[in-house]
């Protein structure tokens, strides 16, 4: 259930960059990537857990928790789901 549960997190962050939120294009870019790295761990379904991507997620929290609370909201159950997960 936890992979689900993230990858409609995943998808709630696309609309919401699709809703063009008043980001730069490296901040958009920097999302992207996140999002393209978080689908690539689910489709892998490592077993050893990658702590830079939980780092990466994170950053992006902070990066943006001031100016884009509805991002940092979706970034958080990310998070969440990744660790529930043991990414």
């Amino acid at each position: 259930m936890p992979a689900r549960e993230l990858q409609q997190q995943i998808d709630t962050l696309r609309e919401q960059l699709e809703q063009n939120p008043p980001l730069s294009l490296e901040e958009r870019e920097n999302l992207q990537q996140l999002m393209q790295q978080i689908e690539a761990e689910l489709k892998l379904e490592a077993a050893s857990p990658d702590n830079n991507l939980v780092d990466g997620v994170n950053l992006a929290v902070e990066r943006f928790e001031v100016d884009h609370p509805g991002l940092t909201a979706t970034l958080r159950n990310i998070v969440q789901s990744l660790q529930s997960m043991g990414i």
